[in-house]
This record gives structure tokens, C-alpha cells and sequence, in this order.
């Protein structure tokens, strides 16, 4: 499977469920850290789409920037999680979810689990398959991979420079 490929298929996804109801969008900045056989910082942005609050879908998009084998690198990163909280009929104060989601750069495709606090503060680990030559700089981008990750929502931001 090629990066172009995963793109599709989590554009369907997600279109084929919007379709189906009307959804709230809310935007968001991210910043974090990912471990992926290298260290890498992490700034984008994501988009939160919710129609009540025991699911919750997110797309998003990065750029992943770091050192490999003592050379600056950049790489794109897309993403796609679903947000879950089991408690039925609670209002907004569910205080953390669990994630499953994908992410996925021009090196490697990686599906992943973990929790989210409101869903802004992100801890996920999972498996990164690689795609074609896999590598950046020398370095090779499988296996083991950890994020943590922190969501502002851009009204929070906007409301604090008021």
C-alpha cells in the first residue's frame, strides 16, 4: 500500500461519515513529539468534527522536523483519528477518550492506540510499516513509534489575545 493509496482510503472514510449527518467542525493547533526510531518535534494543525461527544472524528495534518544522522529533515504527516468515550448521556465532561487512529508520511504508515485528556493532550503508540525506501538521511523509519501530542483550539487562542 503507498501513501496515495492510505489517503484515499481515509478520505472515503471520513466523507462517507460526514455524509450521513451534520457535524460540528472545530480547528485546531498541534504541537508535539514523536519518536520514531528518531526524534522528531511536530507543528500543524486539525480539524474536529463532532456531532455529540461519545465519538469524535479528527483529521489533521504536520510537519515532522528533526535531526537524522546529524542532518536537518522534514516530512509530512497526515492523520486520522477516532475519539471514543463509553459513557452514555453525559454531557460535554468527559475528561479523557480513548484513540484509535493512523498516521501516515511519505516514509511510513503507522497505526496507533492510546488516551487523550478532552482530546488535547494526546499519549499514542503503534507499529510504523515503511513505504518504499523508508529512510531519511540513512535512517530507517520502522517499528516502534510514540507520540504526545498538545491541541489548542484556535477559539481558545483567539480568545486569549482579546
Amino acid at each position: 500500500m503507498n501513501a496515495r493509496s492510505a489517503i484515499t482510503i481515509f478520505s472515503v472514510f471520513f466523507l462517507s461519515i460526514f455524509a450521513k449527518a451534520q457535524y460540528t467542525m472545530h480547528k485546531m493547533v498541534s504541537v508535539g513529539y514523536t519518536y520514531q526510531n528518531q526524534s522528531f518535534g511536530e507543528v500543524g494543525g486539525k480539524l474536529l468534527f463532532l456531532k455529540n461527544d461519545d465519538v469524535i472524528y479528527r483529521l489533521g495534518g504536520s510537519a515532522l522536523m528533526g535531526s537524522a544522522n546529524s542532518k536537518f529533515a522534514i516530512m509530512p504527516k497526515l492523520q486520522a483519528d477516532v475519539l471514543l468515550n463509553f459513557q452514555k448521556n453525559v454531557d460535554f465532561y468527559h475528561s479523557y477518550y480513548f484513540l484509535i487512529g493512523a498516521e501516515g508520511t511519505n516514509k511510513y504508515v503507522a497505526p496507533k492506540i492510546g488516551v487523550t485528556l478532552f482530546g488535547i493532550l494526546d499519549l499514542t503508540g503503534g507499529y510504523a510499516f515503511p513505504i518504499g525506501d523508508s529512510g531519511i538521511n540513512g535512517k530507517e523509519l520502522k517499528g516502534l513509534n510514540i507520540n504526545f501530542t498538545l491541541n489548542v483550539p484556535t477559539v481558545f487562542i483567539h480568545d486569549m489575545f482579546k
